[in-house]
């Protein structure tokens, strides 16, 4: 393998939405640090079966607020 060209493989911290954390391997971020998950397996409808409408940061309220006219006829 060619030197210096892999990036740095370093230990982080994970955040999940419940609040457990735990330490895993990752070429993102720094040695050391946090990552915090808006969706994983516990929250998430594909693995809980349950649907719900997770809006991070407003994204759901600004594409209804984008295209709330369509579909509308106008007089």
């Amino acid at each position: 393998m060619k030197p210096d060209i892999h990036p740095d493989y370093h230990e982080i911290n994970i955040v999940m939405t419940d609040g457990t954390t735990f330490k895993t391997r990752s070429c993102t971020g720094k040695e050391g640090d946090t990552i915090r998950l808006d969706i994983d397996p516990k929250s998430h409808p594909a693995w809980t079966g349950v649907q719900r409408v997770i809006d991070t940061g407003g994204q759901v309220a600004k594409f209804n607020k984008k295209f709330a006219g369509i579909g509308m006829r106008k007089k």
